[in-house]
C-alpha cells in the first residue's frame, strides 16, 4: 500500500470518529438546551398555577381544557416529601388520533385541604422537529466538510509528495553501468532537498567505487593471467627437459599443478566479481533444456570412459532470461559437477518441464551440510583440480538472473533443480 493511501485512510478513519463524536455531542447539547427551555416554561406555569390556587383557593381547568395542558386530580397516597418530577409522555390527539410527545411536570398541591397531583404538560412536537432539522443540517454540512477536507488532503498530499515520487522514479531508472550521474530535480521542501543531496552523494560514491572495482577486475584479469601463463609455459619446458632428476621433476610437477590451480582460482574469483557487478549484459531468452542436452552429448567420450549412463526426459523446454556466456558457464559447471562426483557405472538424469529443470546424478553420500554446498571454497573433492568455486558461481548466476537453484539428496542421487523465482514464490504462497 502506498504511503499516501495509507495516510488518507488513517486520516479518514480518524476524521469519521471525531465527526461522529462531535455530532453526538452537538445533538445532546441542543437537546439539553431545548429541554431546559421547556422545563423553564413549565416552572413558570407552575408558578401561575400556584398563584391562581392561592388567590381563589380552587382550580378550574377551563383555561387549559382545549389544549389539555394541565391535569389536576385528588390523591390518597402521596410521598411524604412530595417534590417535582420532569418526565416525557405521549398523549393522543383527540381530533386526529395522532400520538404526540409532551414534556410533563408533576408535583403535589393541597386544594381545599385535599392533596392533589398536578400534571402540567407542554408539547414537544415543535422541539423534535427543530432537533431533526438541526441534526440533518449538521450531518449534511459535516459530511460535506469531511468529503471536502478528504479531497483537499489528497490533492495537497499528492502535490507535496510529487518530488519524492519523482526522485523514486529516477532512482529506479539509475544504472551504474551507464556512467551517467544521477540527476535529481530541486524541491522547495527542505527535507526532500536534503534527501536528494544525500542520494546524489551516495550515487556518485557508488559509481566511483563501481568504476574502481571494474578497473581492478579488468586489470587483475589481465595482469595476473600473463605471469601465470608464463610460469606454466616455463614449467612445461622444464618438465620436458632431459637433464633434471626425478626429484626435481616431482617438485616441478607440484609447482605446475599449483600454478594451474591458482590460474583457475583467479579466473573463478574474477568471474564472480563480474557477475556481482552485473558486467554481463544483453540478457536473452535461453533454452536451458537444449543447452544441457547438447552439453551431455559433447561429453559422450568422458561419459563412456567413466561408464556413466545418461537419461534425458524433456517434457517441455525450460527457458530463462540471462546472458549467453553465463548460461554456458551455468550448464558447464553443473554437468562437470555431475560427472566429477559420479561413480563407476553410474547414471545422470535430465528432466525438464516448463516450470523447472532437474539434473541428478548417482554418487557417494554428501559429507558437508547441504545448505553450505553453494558456499565459496566449499568442495567435496580433495583433488588438486578442484578450487571449490563451481557451485558458488552457479548460485551467483542464478541469484543475479531471477533463478532459484536447490539441492536434494534422495535414494543415493544428488539432485539440482532450477526454477524461476516468481514461480517458486507463487507455489510457496499457495501451499
Amino acid at each position: 500500500m502506498k504511503l499516501l493511501a495509507k495516510t488518507n485512510r488513517i486520516y479518514l478513519g480518524f476524521s469519521l470518529i471525531i465527526y461522529l463524536l462531535t455530532a453526538l455531542a452537538f445533538y445532546e447539547i441542543i437537546r439539553f438546551l431545548i429541554y431546559d427551555e421547556v422545563e423553564s416554561r413549565l416552572q413558570v406555569e407552575r408558578l401561575d398555577f400556584e398563584a391562581y390556587v392561592k388567590a381563589h383557593d380552587t382550580w378550574t381547568s377551563s383555561p387549559y381544557f382545549v389544549e389539555n395542558k394541565i391535569e389536576v386530580s385528588p390523591v390518597q397516597n402521596y410521598p411524604e416529601k412530595p417534590g417535582e418530577v420532569f418526565t416525557d409522555t405521549l398523549i393522543r390527539n383527540r381530533y386526529d388520533g395522532e400520538v404526540m410527545p409532551f414534556r410533563q411536570l408533576t408535583f403535589y398541591k393541597p386544594i381545599h385541604g385535599v392533596m392533589h397531583r398536578v400534571e402540567i404538560r407542554k408539547s414537544l412536537i415543535q422541539t423534535y422537529r427543530l432537533i431533526e432539522v438541526i441534526t440533518i443540517t449538521m450531518a449534511i454540512f459535516l459530511g460535506l466538510l469531511l468529503l471536502g477536507t478528504f479531497w483537499f488532503q489528497g490533492k495537497l498530499s499528492g502535490r507535496l509528495w510529487h518530488p519524492f515520487y519523482e526522485t523514486l522514479q529516477r532512482i529506479k531508472g539509475f544504472n551504474l553501468n551507464s556512467g551517467v550521474a544521477l540527476q535529481l530535480t530541486h524541491s522547495e521542501i527542505t527535507e526532500f532537498t536534503e534527501l536528494n543531496e544525500v542520494l546524489k552523494k551516495m550515487a556518485d560514491k557508488m559509481q566511483q567505487d563501481y568504476r574502481s572495482l571494474k578497473e581492478f577486475t579488468e586489470n587483475a584479469s589481465h595482469e595476473m593471467q600473463t605471469p601465470l601463463a608464463l610460469i606454466n609455459a616455463k614449467v612445461e619446458q622444464l618438465i620436458q627437459s632431459e637433464t633434471i632428476t626425478e626429484t626435481q621433476t616431482y617438485w616441478i610437477e607440484t609447482i605446475y599443478q599449483a600454478s594451474r590451480r591458482m590460474a583457475r582460482l583467479n579466473q573463478g574469483l574474477l568471474l564472480l566479481a563480474k557477475i556481482e557487478n552485473h558486467q554481463f549484459q544483453d540478457s536473452q531468452l535461453v533454452n536451458l533444456s537444449q543447452l544441457f542436452s547438447e552439453k551431455l552429448k559433447d561429453m559422450d567420450d568422458v561419459l563412456a570412459f567413466k561408464e556413466i549412463a545418461v537419461q534425458v526426459r524433456i517434457h517441455d523446454s525450460f527457458g530463462a532470461q540471462l546472458p549467453g556466456p553465463l548460461a554456458e558457464i551455468l550448464v558447464t559447471n553443473l554437468v562437470n559437477n555431475a560427472i566429477k562426483h559420479n561413480q563407476l557405472n553410474g547414471c545422470i538424469e535430465l528432466e525438464s518441464t516448463i516450470n523447472y529443470l532437474c539434473l541428478s546424478n548417482t554418487g557417494g553420500t554428501l559429507v558437508s551440510e547441504p545448505e553450505r554446498l553453494f558456499e565459496r571454497f566449499k568442495k567435496e573433492a580433495t583433488g588438486p583440480d578442484s578450487v571449490g568455486l563451481g557451485l558458488a558461481i552457479v548460485k551467483q548466476i542464478c541469484d543475479s538472473n531471477e533463478l532459484a537453484i536447490t539441492y536434494k539428496q534422495t535414494n543415493g542421487k544428488h539432485e539440482f533443480r532450477l526454477s524461476k523465482l516468481y514461480a517458486e514464490s507463487t507455489n510457496t504462497n499457495s501451499m
